[in-house]
């Protein structure tokens, strides 16, 4: 049996040996190692517009309870919307008014107060019967809703039409949803 190298002398052998042969690795770069970039930068766009196109938009629609199948239906509500506010411009509009509300202004302790009278338009053929009927509400609500003000919101630039928002919410309210259509300030005095 042949004595076994020395692990001392094997090693220098094969360095030896790694130096002496001719080296065959291939240069970096080229194609291959391009390729990952090239078919992520082309593959993500088309990836992307498939997810949105066939999974995003699809779950969006559904979500919101809107699809293509029914514009028929929503272009046939647009349309009896339309004659039907046709129908309520064409009827006549009545303006009735509420004279000489007077009220505290809110944190003044009573020193301070506002005036206003208003003039209240809206269309249908008891509109006027309504605003007398309903007086001492829609005269309580407006003065409850005016009394809420302090001076800072009164002089807001667009105070007068919160306030006009607010009475017409109130006044709908007392009289049936779209009965006032629009209230006017024919006086409005902070004292």
């Amino acid at each position: 049996m042949p004595p076994a190298p020395n692990r001392a002398e094997a090693a220098p052998a094969e360095e030896n040996g790694a130096s002496t042969a001719p080296a065959t690795a291939s240069p970096s770069g080229g194609i291959k190692a391009w390729l990952p970039l090239i078919v992520m930068v082309l593959l993500m766009p088309a990836l992307a517009y498939a997810m949105t196109t066939f999974v995003i938009v699809p779950k969006l629609q559904k979500g919101l309870g809107g699809s293509t199948i029914a514009t028929a239906p929503a272009a046939a509500s647009a349309e009896s919307g339309a004659k039907s506010k046709k129908e309520v411009a064409g009827a006549k509009k009545e303006a009735v008014p509420l004279n000489k509300l007077l009220v505290n202004v809110a944190g003044t302790m009573g020193a301070r107060y506002l005036l206003v009278s208003l003039s209240v338009v809206g269309s249908g053929a008891d509109f006027k019967a309504k605003m007398e009927e309903h007086d001492a509400q829609l005269r309580d609500m407006a003065q409850g809703a005016l009394r809420t003000k302090t001076i800072a919101d009164l002089e807001k630039p667009a105070s007068q039409n919160l306030i006009r928002n607010e009475l017409i919410s109130g006044f709908n309210n007392i009289l049936g949803d779209g009965t006032v259509e629009e209230i006017y300030f024919p006086e409005f005095a902070i004292q």
